[in-house]
């Protein structure tokens, strides 16, 4: 029996293979694609509402027999409506993880103060762009990490594949593979249209799963998200990095989403 096909999008500073165990369990349902790392193509240059990442996307599902369901955590969840919107005719539904829609005036402060002092303050861009991004050797880089409360959380074995596929080689030991100037980019550059475009309906079913404990999905508000996907909501268990800390309940709770979705 063929498997219907996953495409996913990761989150920002997370490349794919950090999702190794959550597209183990996914597998048992799916067949799961994915691209390595978004950002870092230069022909897709990362400006301001990240119409070119999209443009990335909608390439790759292009290319690529189709159509997908695609998933996509926190920026890879925004980058999978825009590619959605622009091409529905590769796309058969979207599954937000934690990536919640920003609009009203929400949307609009982010548009008047992109650029300025206040936006950078409230933005985790003002983390992101001195964040520590060498060591000596990867096990140097895994202590760091692992002595961080937010990466104690993660599930057995999800930051050894972080380091695994989050590590490049440096001339004094290695680096973050997805640069610091990347996602310090992204965050600077989030799409303030997002509200707008989705409020007059949206051509493929879209379901969104949160964690309960998201800092994220607090300060954006949910009553955007809830209009878009209506009773394909749920919660879990969790922060803003569920699929992470939880990536087996993560990986049920998509496939028993997914099922809500097209059960008619």
């Amino acid at each position: 029996m063929t498997k219907p096909i996953l495409h996913f999008a990761h989150a920002n500073s997370y490349p794919a293979g950090t999702y190794r165990v959550f597209f183990d369990a996914l597998n048992h349902h799916y067949e799961v694609r994915s691209l390595p790392m978004h950002a870092h193509n230069p022909r897709y240059p990362i400006t301001d509402g990240w119409r070119e990442l999209a443009a990335e996307l909608v390439d790759e599902l292009a290319a690529r027999s189709g159509p997908v369901i695609l998933v996509g955590h926190s920026m890879g969840g925004m980058l999978s409506l825009m590619a959605a919107k622009a091409r529905p005719d590769l796309v058969r539904g979207v599954v937000l993880l934690d990536a919640p829609v920003v609009a009203g005036w929400r949307a609009f402060f982010l548009r008047v103060a992109r650029h300025s002092a206040l936006a950078e303050r409230a933005s985790p861009a003002r983390f992101s762009v001195r964040r520590r991004n060498v060591w000596p050797d990867a096990e140097a880089a895994y202590q760091h990490f692992a002595a961080k409360e937010i990466f104690a959380l993660w599930g057995p074995g999800v930051l050894r594949d972080y380091m695994q596929h989050g590590l490049a080689p440096h001339p004094d030991g290695v680096t973050l593979r997805f640069t610091r100037e990347a996602e310090t980019a992204v965050y600077r550059g989030l799409p303030d249209h997002i509200g707008k475009m989705v409020q007059s309906g949206f051509p493929v079913p879209v379901g969104f799963i949160g964690g309960i404990n998201s800092e994220e999905c607090r300060r954006a508000g949910m009553a955007a998200t809830r209009r878009l996907v209506g009773a394909h909501y749920m919660q879990i268990a969790g922060g803003h990095l569920f699929p992470m800390e939880s990536p087996g309940i993560a990986a049920a709770a998509v496939h028993e989403l997914i099922q809500g979705m097209f059960s008619n």
